[in-house]
């Protein structure tokens, strides 16, 4: 009996009973473990904290290599940290580059069960224009190969473009990468600080999503995103009736142009005289000049009225779309295999770390603990850093600048000719 709630609860599960104790507590607690067997269902698909070794775990991808335009990784916790070891990710480490990076890990189907996909991302500084989202797909069969033409599930994270800023969360559905019909919001502000991603699918068609923790969405995968064809559509047999009137408003017949209305803007000056002068043989013929007309009123408009005639906008009538189905599952991916990330950037130096990949929320609490003390961290040296900052005087500010000049010069002002 042991061994069966052993093999139930021990490999591959988030919790084990029988951990770390004596054969007789063990014998004590099998029958809390029984009871256990069906909680004790949660599973680490993938996770990373990039530690030693973490090159070997990843391979950076070559698609770009012939281009020159691949730009490289770097471990580095950045320059706010709590621990610089603990605290160390992978950072793009170059401007105007692609970076393209994947790690793989043993096939699995999220059928059934809620997906959790949690990583984190730092900006060290203002990226421009570039993402900082994560791909999770199918197994690949080369890993460097590895970048926009390679298929994934979904695409979660951060990007910008100037004014243009969204947290992507894109679903393949039947080969196409469709978007969520409205952007999420942005959160990737405040350079130095780590924030948190957390996207949750549920098996029923919905989705929750976190950033820092706050709930920022959640919906329905068959309402937010246009993957089933729509329930109904517009009947093509369905005609407008020829008398039907559009137009709310009408002119009103029995309003008319008042007689001395003046729509003449200009008129000829009569007090203009021809200059003595004026030789029409050399200076051509000679007109009198033009003036504001003091008696113009502006262009006359009929008056508009409520058109007693009208019936509202007019659509056709709706019918059921014959090429709607639907489906339960669209939740559900067969195989997921490995997570990426394929990014274009302006300015790099983003951080990412502790991403985590599990059907259990306690497993992505844990590394959602470890973002929160270093947000603290963080959020205390970036005030630290601001508070300094508003200190300096303009005349600090300005000796720092001649000192800086003559750092560059190589010379001091007495040597300058």
């Amino acid at each position: 009996a042991l061994r069966r709630i052993m093999a139930q609860v021990g490999p591959g599960s988030s919790y084990t009973c029988f951990d770390r104790i004596s054969l007789p507590a063990m014998m004590r607690r099998s029958a809390l473990c029984l009871s256990l067997v069906g909680v004790a269902s949660g599973k680490i698909y993938f996770s990373e904290t990039f530690g030693d070794g973490w090159e070997s775990r990843w391979t950076p991808s070559k698609w770009k290599e012939s281009e020159g335009t691949a730009g490289k990784w770097v471990a580095s916790a950045g320059k706010w940290f709590s621990d610089e070891v603990e605290d160390k990710g992978i950072q793009t480490s170059e401007d105007s580059k692609f970076f393209g990076l994947s790690a793989g890990f043993e096939s699995f189907s999220n059928e059934g069960k809620e997906l959790i996909i949690q990583y984190q991302a730092k900006y060290e500084k203002d990226v421009e224009c570039g993402g900082g989202y994560v791909k999770i797909g199918p197994k690949m069969s080369d890993a460097t190969t590895f970048g926009d033409p390679t298929v994934y599930n979904i695409m979660f994270g951060p990007d910008k473009c100037g004014y243009t800023k969204r947290t992507h969360l894109i679903f393949n559905y039947k080969g196409k990468n469709v978007l969520k019909k409205s952007d999420l919001a942005y959160k990737q502000e405040g350079e130095g600080t780590s924030h948190v991603y957390r996207l949750v699918v549920k098996p029923d068609n919905t989705v929750v999503v976190e950033i820092d923790e706050e709930k920022i969405y959640e919906g329905s995968l068959k309402e937010d995103w246009e993957m089933l064809a729509a329930k109904e559509i517009s009947d093509p047999d369905d005609k407008k009736p020829s008398d039907w009137v559009d137009d709310s408003m009408m002119d009103d017949p029995e309003d008319k142009k008042p007689a001395d209305w003046v729509e003449e803007k200009r008129m000829v000056d009569t007090d203009a005289k021809k200059p003595d002068d004026w030789d029409d043989e050399e200076d051509g013929e000679w007109e009198a000049p033009t003036k504001d007309n003091p008696e113009y009123k502006g262009d006359w408009s009929v008056k508009r009225i409520s058109n007693p005639g009208y019936k509202g906008f007019w659509e056709a009538k709706k019918i059921a779309n014959p090429e709607y189905v639907d489906e339960e599952a669209l939740y559900s991916y067969a195989d997921f295999g490995f997570i990426g990330f394929d990014l274009w950037q302006v300015k790099g130096g983003s951080i990412f770390d502790n991403i985590i990949i599990t059907d259990d929320k306690s497993e992505a609490d844990v590394f959602a603990k470890k973002w929160k003390a270093l947000s603290e961290v963080e959020a205390a040296k970036k005030k630290e850093e601001d508070e300094a900052k508003k200190a300096e005087t303009p005349e600090t500010k300005s000796e720092d600048k001649d000192e800086d000049a003559d750092d560059e010069d190589g010379k001091p002002d007495s040597e300058e000719m």
